[in-house]
């Protein structure tokens, strides 16, 4: 690759950069550096590695997990630089000093996207949120920040990165899926075929030998001090090595890596899933392992205990076909916003379910540190893996329309979005949000709905924000509210609309949105609605003609209906068309409860801090 770009500024700190790695800095406010880290940059865990080669990483031929998913590895955008800003550590989180030191300097040094793989389970209002802080200071400078939406899905409000400014991005599947099937002594395989279920990426070859089988339950290291309970979790130290050394156990948690059968000298393991929506995710185990739904693990202990001499073999992974994908994965976070109900978060839908990419060589791949296996390329699941995704189609919408604000391009990302099916995503836009991300359309996408620095601060001042707070995120001496009265958010030139309706009361709502012409110099644009009958849409006007390039217009949404009560999400569309764009806008209806209402930043229940001024980031499972 060629040199820097002459705008470059970064630095690397005690590693040596080159034209593709850029820049590499590390923060640690508190000066603790556990034993399995370095006081680097480098990545001592994986993670780091797997979402910047994710992002950016270089075509890589031969690529694969041990042989599985072999294939030509390439990132979103192979072409672009890499800076890395290391500001969490294995075992200690992420300090907020730490985070919006590691801002201060991407901005300074010179980046064009923010990748964040990293968020809070408790979102704060902004003012207190370092994430957010950072991200509004990057987009006054023309920087787009992409965050992970979070992993604790598919709980209803648990989505964090919540502020408008940033683009959040969910994790969905992709058409591949990592299978390891369980044959038993009578001929019975798990999973079958046809069900596609009970995966896990399994490099272990057993070459098809048959060994003892026994369920975790029945072996318990009672002289350890261990019941039923952990034995059956397969926990560290519950089993009795004497009765499975050589032989699979059947276990029955998704709880740790198995390093307990590891410990106790056990071959292999069979995991029955209690918890049947974390069926989708496979995970990797230091030893030969798969995963099975809870019905077929209730099938093999049958086995076990109606057989003399039980016994059974796991097969190496295979890659099938995921016929039904994309779907939102379950551990993906879900909305409603919990800040702010009629902002529609997530906001985009992006591979994040058993991703390839780059690993540290002196990470495990398991996370067990009985795993003594060293690889290029790891198999992991989490919105962490979704956001660089994201990140890569923002670089490349960034690279081709060098002028277009974070508005701009987090617009043209979320309209242009393929539609996912609702029948697969019971949650619908609170998974999804404006639907599956679309690398070949977002280019050109027509229409954009853009909103500046001071579009963000009425914003904040409608949503209970004071002179004080609102100096706390903006560092604008000059910063008020003054005039400003506190109220909805529709208004806010956001490219989705979001109804949260009082339970109880009766739907009435009116935006107001204003769309920028960035194709063609002549063109006219019509709109389509639709939505349940019983809500009642009206888009006025309902055509928009341009004639230049950056020209504006102008148009209201109002939406009506009777009482709702305890009404879960109804879904709609506005879109606008004129023959060769399609810009696609979600529309939500939906009821909350008084004690959620959320009109002002400052309700008890988001005065939650989180522990020792850190953030808890988005790792796999």
């Amino acid at each position: 690759m060629s040199p820097p770009p002459a705008k470059w500024k970064g630095k690397c700190h005690n590693i040596t950069c080159n034209n593709k790695i850029i820049g590499a800095r590390y923060y640690n406010s508190e000066g603790l550096y556990p034993t399995t880290e370095f006081k680097s940059p480098r990545d001592a865990i994986g993670h780091g590695t797997h979402t910047s080669s994710t992002a950016a990483g270089r075509e890589v031929d031969g690529a694969s997990f041990l042989g599985l998913a072999k294939g030509t590895a390439t990132g979103g955008v192979p072409n672009a630089r890499i800076a890395v800003y290391k500001v969490c550590w294995d075992m200690l989180g992420c300090s907020n000093a730490d985070i919006l030191a590691a801002f201060d300097d991407a901005i300074a040094d010179g980046v064009d996207i923010l990748s964040m793989s990293l968020g809070s389970d408790d979102p704060q209002p902004f003012f207190d949120d370092a994430l957010a802080i950072g991200a509004f200071h990057a987009m006054k400078r023309g920087v787009l920040s992409s965050a992970s939406a979070g992993n604790s899905g598919p709980s209803p409000a648990t989505a964090s990165n919540l502020a408008p400014w940033m683009l959040t991005v969910a994790a969905s599947s992709m058409d591949r899926k990592f299978i390891s099937q369980v044959v038993l002594g009578n001929g019975e395989i798990y999973p079958y075929a046809w069900l596609k279920q009970g995966i896990a990426v399994n490099s272990f070859k057993l070459n098809g030998t048959s060994f003892p089988l026994v369920w975790a339950g029945d072996v318990a290291n009672y002289s350890g001090g261990n019941g039923l309970l952990n034995a059956k979790n397969c926990l560290p130290g519950s089993l009795n090595s004497n009765k499975i050394a050589g032989k699979i156990v059947l276990c029955n948690s998704v709880l740790g890596d198995y390093t307990g059968v590891v410990m106790a000298n056990g071959l292999g393991a069979i995991v029955s899933f209690p918890i049947p929506f974390l069926i989708d995710i496979a995970l990797s185990y230091p030893l030969p392992a798969t995963q099975v739904k809870t019905g077929d693990g209730d099938a093999i202990l049958e086995y076990i205990r109606t057989t003399e001499n039980p016994i059974g073999t796991i097969l190496v992974g295979e890659t099938w076909k995921d016929i039904m994908a994309p779907y939102v994965a379950s551990f993906s976070s879900r909305g409603p916003n919990r800040l702010n109900p009629e902002i529609l978060k997530p906001d985009i839908t992006a591979p994040g379910l058993d991703i390839l990419a780059a690993w540290s060589p002196v990470a495990s791949p398991s996370g067990s540190p009985f795993d003594t296996r060293k690889v290029k390329f790891n198999v992991i699941s989490g919105t962490s893996m979704s956001c660089p995704h994201a990140s890569a189609v923002a670089a490349y919408v960034k690279a081709l329309h060098p002028n277009w604000s974070p508005a701009a391009i987090k617009s043209a990302i979320m309209t242009t979005a393929n539609v996912m099916d609702p029948r697969k995503n019971d949650d619908h836009e609170f998974a999804y949000g404006a639907g599956h991300i679309n690398p070949l359309a977002v280019t050109n996408p027509g229409l954009v709905y853009n909103a500046s620095e001071a579009d963000y601060i009425h914003f904040l001042c409608k949503q209970g924000y004071n002179t004080s707070t609102l100096k706390q995120i903006t560092g604008e001496s000059n910063a008020s509210c003054d005039g400003v009265v506190p109220g909805r958010a529709w208004d806010l030139n956001y490219p989705t609309f979001g109804v949260a309706v009082e339970d109880g009361q009766s739907v009435n709502a009116t935006f107001t949105r204003t769309v920028t012409n960035v194709a063609s110099t002549n063109s006219t644009y019509r709109v389509t609605v639709q939505m349940s009958s019983s809500v009642n849409v009206e888009v006025h006007p309902k055509k928009l003609s341009f004639s230049t390039v950056g020209e504006k217009k102008t148009f209201t949404v109002k939406v009506s209906g009777p009482k709702m009560v305890e009404q879960p999400i109804q879904s709609g569309t506005i879109v606008w068309k004129d023959g060769v764009h399609v810009v696609r806008s979600p529309l939500v209806v939906y009821t909350i409860t008084t004690n959620s209402m959320t009109t002002s930043p400052f309700r008890p229940t988001e005065r939650i801090r989180f522990g020792a001024n850190s953030i808890n980031w988005n790792m796999h499972f």
